[in-house]
C-alpha cells in the first residue's frame, strides 16, 4: 500500500466520536509519521487529549505517536516521556534512529536520577569526614568546604563549564539547568510523577535483561558505575558467575583461559582504577569487589591484593597470606610469595609494616633475632583476637610454615626485591662508557654547572648497577668538584649503589660525619647523608635511626640539608611523628639553606597522609618566614602530604591558589598535580589550563602546564593534542612546561606525536626551553632502539652534537648531559615508571619525578629522578625463592627489543700523507720500464736454466704483492658497493633489511631484560616451570612441575663479586696510609684502592680564598698520581 502524501483527511478522524475511527487514524499516522509529522504537529493538542483520556482504549498508541512527533521537533525530553508512556508498543529491539535516540535518553536520565539518589545520603555523611583546615587563609575555606560537600564529583565546583567526563556530568547539568530559562532537562521536569519513573525503571530493566541474555555484561557494568548503583553492579557480577557455572556443566573449560566472571572482574577493576574519578565511589566499588571475591571458593587472590592495597586494609592482606600458607601445597605458597611481591610494589611503608607485624612469629627464635619480641607478640595477639582467632595461634604453625612466613617477611620489607633488582642491574649492565667520556671531555670540569651535569649523567647511567668505575678512573676530574658540586658528586654514589643495603655503611663510611676525629668537607658529609637516604629509598626501616641521630647532632647547615633529604627519602610515607617533630624544630630556626630541604622532608615523611595538623603548621610558618626558599620547600611539602587525596585536597588547593604569594600558588598547582595524579580528572585539567593562561607569575604558569603530565600519564596519547598550542606560546616558560609535560606523561612510550612536537623545540631561541625539550626527548626515548623507533639514531646523534658544541649555551648543555644519562638509565635496563607493573600508581616514582622538576631552583634535587627508574626485568623464582635456570619465549625478532648498539670509539689516527701527484707521461714511462724488465727476465730464464744467483725471492714476492693487490681491489670494490647501498638507504630501510633476515621467535634466559612493550609477546613454553599469574614483568613466581628432579640455579654474580672485592678502609688514617702504599703499584689498581682515592678526593676541604684554585687533592693521592706520570 503506497504511503499517504497528506495527513489532513486522517487528522479529521481524530474529531469523530467513534473510538474505532480515532484508533484507525492513530495507526495510520504512526505508520507514516516520518513523512507526515509536520502536519501532525498542528494537532498535538488533540492527540494529547486522547492520551489523557483514561476511557480511550489505545492510550499507549497515542503516546507513541506523540513521542515520534516530539522527536522530529527535537524536543527529546518530552519525546522520551511519551515513549515511556507507550509501554510495550515502544520496541527496544527495533533498529531505528528514533528508538536509539530515546533509549540513549532513557539511559542518560536513569544515570542522572540514580546518581543523584545515591549521592544525596553521602553528602551528609561526608561533611565531617575530614577535619576543617584552619589556616590564615581560612576566610574562603568555609565556602570551599560547602562546595566540596555539595558536589563530591566536582573537585573545583566554581566552574560551570560542561564536563567531558560522563561521571561528573549530572552535577554540571544540574548547575546549567537551574540557570537556564526553560529548565526542561532537570530531573524534576523530565520525570514529574512516580508512574513515569516506574516506566523508566521498567525500560532500563528490559535493556539490562536483553544485554545479560546475550552475555554483554560490560555494557550493564558501565551504566551501573555511571549511575553509582552498586546493587545493579553486584547483580551483574553474580549473574555472570551463575551463567558461567551453567555453561561449565555443558562445556569443559579450557585450562589457563580466564572465565567470563574473571574477565568481568578485571574489567570492573580497570574501570574503577582508570575511569572513576571520585575517590569515595572508587572506594565503595572496590569494597564491593572485595566482598564478591571473598565469596568465591577459589578467588582471584591477585585482584584481592590490588583492592586491599588501595583500601589500606592490612588485616585483610595478612589474613589472605595466612590462609594461603595454611594450605601447605607448593602452588599456594608460590601464590602467597607472589602476592607479597605485589604488595611490596604497591603498598606504602606504613601499610607493609602493619602487615609484617600481624604475621605469626616463632616465639623461640624471636629473642635471638629481634630486640622487641614482646611488643610484636602483643600486637600479634591483638590482631589475632580481633580476627576471631585463638590467642596461641603461633604455636599451631609448623616449622615449615614459620619458614614460609619468614620469607614473606623478607619480601614485604623489600630486601628480597631490592636484592634481585640489584643483581639484575649488575649482571645486565650495558653502560656505554665512551658516551660518558665524551660528555666529560666536552664539558669543562672547572665550571661548576658542567661538573654537576657530568655527575648526574654518570649517576643516571649507572643507577643501581654499583658500577662507580667512572669516578675511580677520573680522579683528577673529580678533584675539581667544589662546594655543592662535591655535595652532588657524593650523593651520586647513593644513586649508583641504590639498593646495595649490605654494603651501604662500608661504602659511605669515609664520607659520613664523624664525632671523634675531624671530618672532611662538610659538603661531602652532607652529600653522604643524602646518598644514605637514596640507597635506602622508600625502604628506610634500618636507616631511619642512624639518619635521625646524624640530623639531630649536625651543627653545619649543609650537613643538616643532606640529612633532611636523606631522612625524607628513606622515611617516605611512614607518617613518623617523631621524625616530623625533629624536622619541624629545625625548620623553626629559620635557616634559608636547610629550610627548603626540611620543608620538603616534612612532606615526604607525611606523604599521602593528609595530616591536617602538619598542614596547619606548614601554612602558618610559610606566611611568617621571609625566606623564599623555605616557602618553596613548604609549598612542595604540602603538595606531597596531599598525594592521592583527590577531593580531600580541594580546600587546601583553593586556599593556596587564592594566596597573593606566587610561591604558595606554585604549591597549590603542585597539590593539584599530586592529589589528582594519574586520575585523568577533567576538573583538575581544566583548573590547570585556566591557571596556565591567566596567572601573572611565570613560575606558576610553567608548573601549571607541566602538571598536566602528572594528571594524564595514564592516557599519554591525549597530552600532545592538549599542549600543542601551548608549545607555540609566546611565553618561553609555558613552552618549557609543555615540553616537560610531554616528557612526564609519555615517558618510555616512544610516542611519535610527542616527538614531533619536541623536535622543533630543540632549536627554540630560549636556552631553558631547549633544555626541557632535550630532557623530555630522553624520557620518551628511554629503552627505544632503531627498530622500535627509527628516530632514535638521529636524536642520539643530536644529543652528542649539542653536548660537544662549544657555542651552545650552558643551560642547554646541562640539559643535554642529563638527557644522555636518562636515555641510557640504569645500564640501559631501566625505564621511567609512574605506574607499577600491576597498574597501580608508583608512589616513589611519581614523588621522584615531582621533586626532580624542582631542579630548576636547586640542582641537588636532580637525583630524585632515580626514584622513577624502574628495572625492566623478568625474574623467575621457584617456591624456595631461588633463581632457577630456564628460558621463556618471545614471539618477536631478536632485534626488535634488543639493546641499542654501543657507540664506536674513533681511534686517534696519525695524519695521513697526501698522495703525490703523478703525471701521465711518468706513469707511461714506468709501465714501459716494467714491461722491458719482465721481458729480460723471461729471456734469461730461457737461456740459463741454473742461474748463479737464486732469483726466486723477488719474483715470488712480486707475484704475492700482485695477488694481494688484486684481492684488496676486489674487497675494496665490494666494500664500496656496500657503502654506496648503505648511503643510499635510510636507517629505517637498513633496519628493515636486517629484520627480514631474522627469524621470528627466540628464547630468553631467566633474569633478562624484558621491556614493557615486549610483555605481550612473552610466553612460558610447556616445561618444568609454570608461572602462577600472567607475566607482568618484575618478579614472577613459578610452580615446579618436577619437584623431585635436581634443579639448576643461576649463579648470583653480585654476591660473588662482593666476596672477592677488597673492603675499603674505614678511617681517614687508613685512607691516607693506603694511598701512600699505592705508589708502589706500577700499573693497575684494585677496586678497593679506587674507592679510597675517590673518598680522598671528595672529602678534601675546599679552599674559600678569593681567586684561589679549586679543591686540592690530598697528599697521598698527589704522590701516587705524580709517580704514575713518572712511570
Amino acid at each position: 500500500m503506497p504511503g499517504l502524501t497528506s495527513a489532513s483527511g486522517v487528522l479529521g478522524f481524530l474529531s469523530e466520536k467513534e473510538p474505532e475511527l480515532k484508533v484507525f487514524a492513530l495507526q495510520t499516522l504512526n505508520d507514516d509519521i516520518d513523512t507526515l509529522w509536520t502536519e501532525v504537529a498542528g494537532s498535538i493538542g488533540q492527540i494529547e487529549a486522547l492520551y489523557e483520556d483514561e476511557t480511550f482504549p489505545e492510550r499507549q498508541l497515542a503516546s507513541l505517536v506523540l513521542a515520534k512527533v516530539y522527536y522530529h521537533l527535537s524536543a527529546y525530553n518530552e519525546s522520551m516521556t511519551f515513549a515511556l508512556g507507550a509501554g510495550d508498543l515502544f520496541k527496544l529491539d527495533h533498529e531505528g534512529e528514533f528508538e536509539e535516540t530515546i533509549i540513549s535518553r532513557c539511559v542518560d536520565t536513569y544515570i542522572s536520577v540514580s546518581a543523584a539518589r545515591h549521592t544525596a545520603p553521602k553528602e551528609t555523611a561526608n561533611t565531617g569526614a575530614l577535619p576543617t583546615l584552619e589556616t590564615s587563609f581560612a576566610n574562603g575555606s568555609e565556602d570551599a568546604t560547602a562546595a566540596a560537600a555539595l558536589s563530591p564529583t566536582t573537585p573545583f565546583s566554581q566552574s560551570t563549564l560542561p564536563s567531558k567526563s560522563l561521571l561528573s556530568r549530572p552535577s554540571i547539568e544540574n548547575v546549567a539547568e537551574v540557570s537556564g530559562p526553560e529548565g526542561k532537562s532537570t530531573s524534576a521536569t523530565v520525570i514529574p510523577d512516580r508512574t513515569t519513573q516506574a516506566a523508566l525503571q521498567k525500560v532500563i530493566e528490559r535493556l539490562f535483561e536483553s544485554c545479560l541474555k546475550e552475555g554483554r555484561y560490560r555494557q550493564v557494568v558501565g551504566i551501573a558505575v555511571e549511575a553509582q548503583n552498586l546493587e545493579v553492579l553486584r547483580r551483574v557480577i553474580k549473574r555472570a558467575s551463575d551463567d558461567e557455572k551453567k555453561s561449565r556443566g555443558k562445556h569443559a573449560a579450557v585450562e589457563g583461559t580466564p572465565g567470563p566472571t574473571e574477565e568481568l572482574m578485571e574489567y570492573v577493576l580497570d574501570i574503577c582504577m582508570g575511569v572513576v574519578q571520585e575517590r569515595s565511589l572508587r572506594t565503595e566499588i572496590l569494597r564491593l569487589i572485595l566482598d564478591l571475591l571473598n565469596e568465591i571458593p577459589t578467588p582471584d587472590y591477585f585482584s584481592i591484593a590490588k583492592c586491599v592495597v588501595y583500601l589500606n586494609q592490612d588485616g585483610e592482606a595478612s589474613t589472605m597470606l595466612k590462609k594461603l600458607v595454611a594450605n601447605g601445597d607448593q602452588t599456594s605458597t608460590a601464590v602467597a610469595y607472589q602476592i607479597a611481591f605485589d604488595l611490596y610494589d604497591n603498598g606504602t611503608q606504613e601499610f607493609l609494616a602493619k602487615v609484617i607485624k600481624s604475621l605469626p612469629t616463632k616465639i623461640t627464635e624471636a629473642p635471638a633475632e629481634e630486640s622487641e619480641p614482646t611488643e610484636s607478640d602483643q600486637l600479634l595477639g591483638e590482631l589475632n583476637d580481633r580476627a576471631g582467632a585463638p590467642a596461641p595461634e603461633p604455636e599451631k604453625h609448623s616449622d615449615k610454615e614459620h619458614e614460609t612466613f619468614d620469607r614473606i617477611r623478607q619480601i614485604l620489607d623489600g630486601s628480597k626485591t631490592i636484592k634481585l633488582n640489584l643483581e639484575f642491574l649488575y649482571r645486565n649492565n650495558h653502560t656505554d662508557l665512551s658516551i660518558l667520556n665524551k660528555v666529560r671531555d666536552s664539558l669543562e670540569g672547572r665550571n661548576s654547572i658542567f661538573h654537576t651535569a657530568v655527575t648526574f649523567c654518570n649517576a643516571f647511567m649507572n643507577q643501581g648497577t654499583t658500577n662507580d668505575k667512572f669516578f675511580r678512573d677520573n680522579l683528577e676530574w673529580l678533584g675539581k668538584a667544589v662546594n655543592w658540586s662535591k655535595f652532588s658528586a657524593t650523593a651520586a654514589l647513593g644513586v649508583i649503589h641504590r639498593g646495595n643495603l649490605s654494603q651501604c655503611r662500608k661504602l659511605l663510611e669515609p664520607y659520613l660525619p664523624r664525632r671523634t676525629s675531624m671530618g672532611g668537607s662538610i659538603f661531602s658529609q652532607g652529600g653522604a647523608l643524602y646518598a644514605y637516604g637514596l640507597i635506602y629509598a622508600n625502604h628506610g626501616a634500618d636507616a631511619l635511626d642512624y639518619l635521625k641521630e646524624q640530623f639531630s647532632e649536625a651543627q653545619e647547615e649543609v650537613i643538616q640539608h643532606g640529612g633532611a633529604l636523606g631522612l625524607g627519602i628513606a622515611g617516605m610515607a611512614t607518617g613518623d611523628e617523631q621524625i616530623y617533630e625533629s624536622l619541624r624544630d629545625k625548620l623553626y630556626t629559620d635557616s634559608a639553606l636547610n629550610g627548603e630541604a626540611v620543608g620538603l622532608a616534612m612532606g615526604l615523611i607525611m606523604l599521602g597522609t593528609g595530616n591536617v595538623k602538619a598542614l596547619e603548621d606548614m601554612i602558618t610558618y610559610a606566611h611568617e618566614t621571609q625566606h623564599e626558599k623555605i616557602v618553596r620547600g613548604l609549598a612542595i611539602g604540602m603538595a606531597l602530604i596531599m598525594y592521592g587525596r583527590q577531593e580531600g585536597a580541594d580546600v587546601l588547593i583553593k586556599g593556596l591558589l587564592n594566596d597573593p604569594d606566587p610561591t604558595l600558588r606554585y604549591g597549590g598547582i603542585m597539590t593539584v598535580a599530586l592529589a589528582y595524579c594519574g586520575t585523568g580528572s577533567n576538573k583538575a585539567v581544566r583548573q590547570l589550563l585556566h591557571v596556565a593562561v591567566s596567572d601573572v607569575n611565570d613560575d606558576v604558569r610553567r608548573i601549571a602546564v607541566m602538571s598536566l603530565g602528572f594528571i594524564l600519564f595514564r592516557k599519554p596519547g591525549s597530552v600532545p593534542r592538549m599542549v600543542e598550542l601551548l608549545s607555540e606560546s609566546y611565553n618561553p616558560h609555558v613552552r618549557y612546561g609543555a615540553a616537560m609535560a610531554l616528557g612526564i606523561s609519555c615517558a618510555g612510550t616512544g610516542l611519535d606525536e610527542a616527538i614531533d612536537l619536541l623536535e622543533p623545540m630543540i632549536k627554540d631561541p630560549t636556552d631553558f626551553v631547549r633544555q626541557g625539550a632535550l630532557i623530555s626527548l630522553a624520557m620518551i626515548m628511554v629503552q627505544q632502539n632503531e627498530v622500535m623507533n627509527p628516530k632514535v639514531a638521529s636524536i642520539r646523534k643530536t644529543l652528542k652534537k649539542i653536548v660537544g658544541d662549544r657555542h651552545e649555551d650552558a643551560m642547554t648543555k646541562f640539559g643535554c648531559a642529563l638527557a644522555l644519562g636518562i636515555i641510557d638509565a640504569g645500564g640501559r635496563n631501566c625505564t621511567i615508571g609512574l605506574q607499577t607493573q600491576t597498574g597501580n600508581l608508583n608512589m616513589a616514582g611519581i614523588v621522584g619525578m615531582a621533586v626532580f622538576t624542582q631542579y630548576w631552583y636547586w640542582f641537588p634535587f636532580t637525583h630524585f629522578l632515580s626514584l622513577s627508574f624502574t628495572p625492566t626485568s623478568m625474574i623467575g623464582l621457584d617456591h624456595d625463592l631461588e633463581i632457577p635456570s630456564f628460558k621463556f619465549h618471545s614471539a618477536t625478532r631478536p632485534s626488535l627489543f634488543d639493546y641499542p648498539p654501543e657507540q664506536e670509539v674513533k681511534t686517534d689516527e696519525a695524519p695521513t700523507l697526501i698522495a703525490t701527484a703523478v703525471l701521465s707521461t711518468t706513469a707511461q714511462a714506468k709501465r714501459r720500464a716494467q714491461k722491458k724488465e719482465r721481458a729480460q727476465r723471461r729471456e734469461s730464464m730461457d737461456i740459463d736454466q741454473t742461474p748463479t744467483t737464486p732469483k726466486t725471492t723477488a719474483p715470488a714476492a712480486d707475484k704475492m704483492d700482485v695477488d694481494e693487490e688484486n684481492k684488496d681491489k676486489e674487497a675494496k670494490s665490494e666494500e664500496r658497493k656496500d657503502e654506496a647501498d648503505k648511503e643510499n638507504a635510510s636507517p629505517a630501510e637498513i633496519a628493515k633489511k636486517k629484520l627480514e633476515k631474522e627469524k621470528i621467535g627466540y628464547d630468553i634466559e631467566n633474569m633478562s631484560r624484558v621491556v614493557p612493550a615486549q610483555l605481550k609477546f612473552i610466553s612460558f613454553p610447556a616445561g618444568r616451570y609454570k608461572p602462577v599469574k600472567k607475566p607482568t614483568g618484575g618478579v614472577i613466581l613459578l610452580v615446579d612441575t618436577q619437584p623431585g628432579e635436581k634443579k639448576v640455579l643461576i649463579e648470583e654474580k653480585l654476591k660473588k663479586a662482593s666476596i672477592e672485592k677488597a673492603a675499603a678502609p674505614t678511617t681517614l688514617e687508613d685512607i691516607r696510609n693506603e694511598s701512600f702504599n699505592l705508589r708502589r703499584q706500577a700499573e693497575g689498581e684494585t677496586s678497593g684502592a679506587g674507592a679510597v682515592d675517590v673518598a680522598a678526593v671528595l672529602t678534601a676541604v675546599d679552599e674559600d680564598e678569593d681567586g684561589g684554585e679549586e679543591a686540592e687533592c690530598p697528599r697521598g693521592f698527589e704522590y701516587f698520581s705524580d709517580g704514575e706520570e713518572e712511570s
